[in-house]
């Protein structure tokens, strides 16, 4: 079982405003885990703290392996989990944002916001390869954006935005997949559509995913991990483990009529 991202003992916030101390997660590398809470509990931060868009302010954020020896062998290497792990290189992660972060992108179509995906490989300000428009054209077929793809991004619908988002991840060429309430104002049935061509491309890319959401009934289809945040407090474990009404009852100090 290889560990893909491992918190320990971390501590984030934002302007030196603490939302949650001294956590420790493991995510394991494939896996497809969701993070649940109420809002406010830190789900955002804590994404945007592991994808490094905020610094945690405390603790250690490592991207590692599990390491088939019974002790280190380099400063690099650290013990966590019963056994030892060498530190990596951050990975390449594609985020999917909420789509309203991205509504003031009005001069711009969706194929443009899919083709952001790749400026990080070619460079801000360069001529796009025709190879990179392809892989780009190919996203938007995969996500079923192709159709609506000269139109501009601030008219499409919810479903219709978070589709072009999606590609757009996708043609970073990520080891991870981080998506933020993706399906957020968006109807059932594209919510539906959307988390089935998610569970596709965990499947056949063997991508790690971390998607936060609300929809329970859908965790439980898809997920195979769930990071449960309430009060200051992280708790992890399977879906039938955490989301049956038993302990959901005690996590939510609830009595079960």
């Amino acid at each position: 079982m290889s560990a893909s991202i491992v918190l320990d003992k971390v501590t984030i916030g934002y302007d030196d405003h603490v939302v949650m101390s001294d956590i420790s997660l493991t995510v394991r590398r494939g896996s497809f885990t969701a993070i649940l809470g109420a809002n406010g509990t830190g789900k955002s931060t804590l994404l945007k703290t592991i994808i490094g868009l905020q610094t945690p302010i405390a603790g250690r954020i490592l991207f590692s392996t599990p390491t088939p020896k019974q002790e280190p062998a380099d400063k690099n290497d650290f013990w966590f989990g019963g056994e030892f792990m060498t530190a990596q290189r951050r990975p390449l992660f594609g985020y999917v944002p909420q789509s309203n972060q991205f509504d003031a992108l009005y001069l711009l179509s969706a194929f443009d916001v899919a083709m952001m995906g790749v400026y990080r490989r070619i460079g801000a300000g360069r001529i796009v390869p025709a190879a990179e428009k392809d892989l780009v054209c190919e996203c938007m077929r995969a996500t079923g954006a192709d159709t609506f793809a000269k139109k501009m991004f601030s008219q499409l619908s919810g479903g219709q935005k978070q589709r072009v988002l999606i590609a757009r991840a996708l043609a970073a060429k990520p080891e991870i997949l981080v998506l933020d309430e993706p399906t957020a104002g968006v109807d059932v049935a594209a919510t539906h559509a959307l988390l089935e061509f998610i569970s596709q491309i965990h499947r056949e890319q063997k991508l790690t995913v971390l998607l936060v959401t609300h929809d329970l009934p859908l965790v439980r289809k898809h997920t195979e991990q769930v990071v449960w945040l309430h009060e200051g407090k992280l708790l992890q474990g399977t879906a039938s483990e955490l989301l049956n009404p038993k302990r959901m009852a005690e996590i939510l100090e609830m009595e079960i009529s």
